[in-house]
């Protein structure tokens, strides 16, 4: 059966989908990005901001699913620029404690809202 997460501490689906989905004590997450979510706007015009926003969004959203960063199993992290690689890496070693998850890393063409960084979680509950 599947349980949605919804929280106000993270930014609000665009779309036809939901902040999370647990299913069988996984929490899946859709993709985060660098909005606050009190005021819908972008925040931060570097990656490292946005990437201080974003991950800081994914972590209110998996803690709202009952969950924690330390039992996040795999992230998937869309960047628009490869070279902003080491800045948003800084940021994601503050949010993820060791052993650390499994991770891909994708540079994109585009992201909504013409962020530069996105992320997503598969988290245990």
């Amino acid at each position: 059966m599947k349980n949605v997460i919804s929280t106000d501490k993270a930014p609000e689906a665009i779309g036809p989908y939901s902040q999370a989905i647990e299913v069988n004590g996984l929490v899946y997450t859709s993709g985060v990005i660098p909005v606050n979510p009190a005021t819908g706007e972008i925040v931060g015009s570097t990656a490292a901001e946005q990437a201080e926003q974003a991950i800081g969004n994914l972590k209110n959203l998996v803690e709202a699913a009952g969950s924690s960063m330390d039992k996040v199993i795999k992230t998937v992290v869309f960047i628009k620029n490869m070279d902003d690689f080491g800045k948003i890496n800084e940021v994601y070693g503050k949010y993820f404690p060791e052993p650390y998850p499994a991770r891909s890393c994708v540079e994109v063409a585009r992201l909504p809202k013409d962020v530069l960084i996105e992320i997503e979680a598969i988290a245990a509950k």
